[in-house]
């Protein structure tokens, strides 16, 4: 069992808290996997820790393994309803990203399942073969541990994960390093910066996209944008303001990314997902609540979790 504690370790609730700051960063890992948003991952993990407060922890066999589940099952259900919200959303919806470079509560476990381009492909899976494929490929726990969690039979496990991956083995392109990741980044906004058609062209494959997630927000693409002249077309007039823009460098996902200030103003988030054939997703971040969330990752990992009646 991962990062096992002992029934007595988690007596008081000192004692409580400290097995729960040590196992929180699996925690907030699967929920973010889960769910696509730090911001619902967040209130799932402060959720599990008011839960395991209220335990009887002294009856608790495995500590990991009672709060893998509670995080598992809550972030089932919150990914239930997400479904149903993102129905009425306006435009694209794209993965919220976080800060990996200063962000260890989602970077700290292992890197599967963590780049965008994978989150955006894991939303067209139903949330428990989402939370089954997340626990096996990302964080390695054994079929029976995740039947218990999911309170599914063991063969029945073993055949959504499965189907899962043949899912997403169909649905999903190989990737680059992340060397050739960032030298594709870093070459799509200098040519979209000067107004380079022909260098954007040459950068993206024929069936390139891009995603431009803003909710509404006016100015903002609400459909997917396709095929290699069109992408290259909107990169350098959408946003408008990339004579004023301040493009600073950022580290999300485990991958290379940008963040762009106008008057100084963080407004858009910006990444891409390439192959080695080119890129062929190009993803924009216009909402500002997921503009908001990515900078406040940054501080995630130093907050301590809430105790009960806890109103700050």
């Amino acid at each position: 069992m991962h990062l096992d504690t002992s029934p007595t370790e988690s007596g008081t609730l000192d004692q409580a808290l400290s097995v729960f700051v040590k196992l929180r960063p699996r925690l907030f890992g699967i929920a973010y996997r889960v769910l696509g948003s730090a911001v619902e991952a967040e209130d799932v993990v402060q959720e599990v820790w008011l839960r395991w407060q209220k335990a009887d922890r002294s009856t608790v066999v495995s500590p990991v393994a009672f709060l893998s589940s509670a995080t598992t099952r809550l972030a089932i259900n919150v990914a239930q309803s997400a479904r149903v919200r993102r129905e009425t959303y306006i435009g694209p919806w794209l993965p919220e990203p976080v800060d990996t470079s200063s962000d260890p509560e989602v970077g700290a476990q292992r890197a599967e399942a963590l780049e965008l381009a994978l989150l955006l492909v894991l939303e067209r899976l139903n949330p428990t073969e989402r939370a089954a494929y997340v626990l096996r490929e990302a964080f390695d726990y054994a079929y029976a541990e995740i039947a218990e969690m999911l309170q599914l039979s063991h063969v029945n496990v073993r055949k959504i994960v499965s189907r899962a991956r043949k899912h997403l083995a169909a649905e999903q392109r190989e990737t680059v390093d992340t060397g050739e990741h960032r030298r594709l980044l870093e070459a799509f906004v200098s040519a979209a910066q000067a107004g380079n058609i022909a260098s954007l062209e040459a950068l993206l494959t024929p069936d390139a996209v891009s995603l431009s997630d803003g909710n509404g927000l006016r100015g903002v693409a609400r459909i997917p944008v396709l095929g290699r002249p069109r992408v290259a077309n909107l990169s350098t007039a959408f946003p408008r303001f990339w004579p004023e823009a301040d493009v600073r460098p950022v580290h999300a996902n485990g991958r290379a990314g940008v963040m762009i200030y106008r008057n100084g103003r963080p407004t858009t988030f910006m990444t891409v997902a390439a192959s080695h054939k080119g890129i062929d997703t190009v993803m924009w971040v216009f909402s500002p609540i997921k503009i908001a969330a990515f900078l406040d990752s940054t501080s995630r990992s130093a907050r301590a979790p809430k105790t009960e009646g806890d109103v700050r």
